[in-house]
């Protein structure tokens, strides 16, 4: 814990409990939105129309983007309440925020959020893409 906290161990410290809710509430959201942009994809499956693919990219385009964030913040928060000593080199725990980032290379979350500005303020459909 830090010291100004005035607690035994960490997982006393108000600030710490503070982020770790402030995560899961985040985390609870991203899974909310895989799990709708899942459903999504689910019930169209079968029935590729246009209308139905640009709802499915824009489901997977907002659990993309907000999934991607979660996971850099929660990746960097580790060392952030871990101080100092989360970044030893024999903890390894840069391996997580490395693993994160390079899953949100792949698809970069620029194009996502310009993918839906276009939607709402356009109404211009995604673009047909595998990754979409």
């Amino acid at each position: 814990p830090w010291i100004d906290a005035g607690v035994a161990q960490a997982s006393d410290d108000p600030l710490t409990i503070y982020h770790i809710g402030q995560l899961d509430s985040r985390l609870a959201a991203a899974d909310a939105l895989l799990e709708r942009a899942g459903r999504v994809l689910d019930r169209y499956k079968n029935d590729l129309s246009e209308e139905h693919v640009a709802e499915a990219s824009l489901a997977v385009a907002r659990a993309k983007i907000w999934t991607t964030e979660v996971a850099l913040e929660a990746a960097s928060r580790l060392f952030e309440l871990g101080g100092a000593r989360a970044t030893g080199e024999s903890l390894n725990l840069d391996r997580h925020w490395r693993n994160a980032r390079v899953h949100t290379l792949h698809d970069p979350v620029r194009w996502k959020y310009q993918l839906l500005g276009n939607w709402v303020l356009n109404g211009i459909r995604p673009q047909r893409h595998d990754w979409n």
